[in-house]
């Protein structure tokens, strides 16, 4: 077997475990049910499997056509690149997705501007067009309101009027749901049937709505404009190296900044105890050092990275204290951590600065606005 055939198998390969994957994790999505048995819950079977496939086709279609965007545009652009590596990822307790999403890996060092252009926007808008579609569809055949009871029959009791009393006293966390942005809520006001529409907290059990809304969520991370993400490379792009080197650095600030805002507040050190005292200060001094690690590569001088650590630890402290509810959104940390210490803030320099035609730079400025239009501050909401 040539080393050609081993490579193609295991792209396969990889595809079909994320495709099973991503099916059973759809089925758990759809029906609130696990396919392993945990407290005597009720378990999924065959059936339910099937109908997983509502959610992982379209969003694995969604992932596949980002992917193969930028790998026939690197084509086009005569850089080497291999074919997408699929992430298969199932925890069997539910909460997943059941991928942590692909890649594709160039083999080519790229001297230009307009490459690295061409071929970080061709994935994002490619898969942003076919999120359209499968939104718009599934918008526009939801199922008639009682479709809910099936799910959940404990709501029969309270009729289509269950969002008034279902999340009342239930666990934090023990219901999700789908945070607004632009796009998706002028699809939810502007396209469905208001008398179809699900409550909030009951979107993720429509497969086409959770697999449109996640591939928008995607698009919106893979479009942040730092680093060596697609956004990334459009900015570096539209703006050149030297102005670059100050403005990605400037947004991961205000993103880290963003995140982590109320996570920590003054009145929280007003506790009864020392014991309450300490604990909170304990936590408080993990975080730093969690940001301080995210900011380590921000600058070469660490005593810099821990300046701006500490400021922007005070800035939001300062801000939590002068208007307490406003809050940003700490799930955005764990991809503050992986952008800061992994993926990196600064772009890869190129030797050829060459400046970007008129119609590479109005679509690099139609890009921020898909960005801005998936962009959610609150992409999923717990009770």
């Amino acid at each position: 077997m040539s080393q050609r055939t081993k490579t193609y198998l295991l792209h396969g390969g990889l595809f079909l475990i994320t495709l099973v994957t991503t099916t059973m994790a759809g089925a758990e999505w759809m029906f609130g049910r696990l396919f392993i048995p945990i407290d005597g819950m009720k378990t999924l079977g065959w059936d339910e499997f099937v109908q997983g496939f509502q959610f992982s086709i379209p969003f694995l279609a969604i992932l596949t056509v980002h992917e193969f965007g930028h790998y026939f545009t690197a084509k086009a652009n005569r850089v080497r690149v291999t074919l997408p590596y699929y992430i298969p990822l199932w925890l069997g307790i539910g909460q997943s997705i059941g991928t942590l999403g692909a890649f594709i890996r160039i083999k080519d060092y790229i001297n230009s501007r307009k490459k690295y252009f061409d071929i970080g926007i061709a994935g994002p808008l490619a898969g942003f067009a076919l999120a359209l579609v499968v939104l718009w569809y599934g918008f526009t055949h939801l199922p008639p309101p009682e479709f809910i009871f099936t799910i959940h029959p404990e709501y029969q009791k309270w009729g289509l009027n269950y969002g008034q009393f279902a999340y009342q006293n239930l666990p934090p966390g023990a219901a999700v749901g789908l945070g607004d942005n632009l796009l998706f809520s002028f699809f939810k006001n502007y396209v469905a049937d208001p008398a179809r529409l699900p409550h909030q907290y009951e979107m993720i059990h429509y497969p086409y709505l959770m697999a449109g809304y996640l591939a928008l969520f995607f698009t919106s991370l893979n479009l942040i404009p730092i680093g060596q993400l697609d956004g990334g490379h459009i900015l570096y792009a539209l703006i050149g190296r030297d102005l670059y080197r100050w403005v990605a650095p400037a947004l991961f600030i205000v993103f880290a900044f963003y995140a982590g805002l109320g996570l920590f507040k003054p009145t929280d050190f007003a506790v009864p105890s020392d014991e309450a005292f300490f604990s909170e200060l304990g936590n408080f001094a993990l975080y730093i050092v969690f940001l301080y690690l995210a900011f380590a590569n921000i600058s070469e001088n660490r005593m810099t990275s821990l300046l701006i650590t500490l400021s922007v630890v005070a800035t939001q402290l300062v801000f939590s204290w002068v208007q307490p509810q406003w809050e940003g959104y700490q799930g955005f940390l764990v991809f503050v951590f992986v952008l800061g210490r992994f993926l990196g803030i600064y772009h890869p320099e190129t030797e050829l600065q060459e400046p970007l035609d008129t119609k590479r730079r109005i679509m690099g400025w139609l890009a921020l606005i898909v960005f801005v239009l998936c962009f959610s501050p609150k992409p999923f909401l717990f009770s």
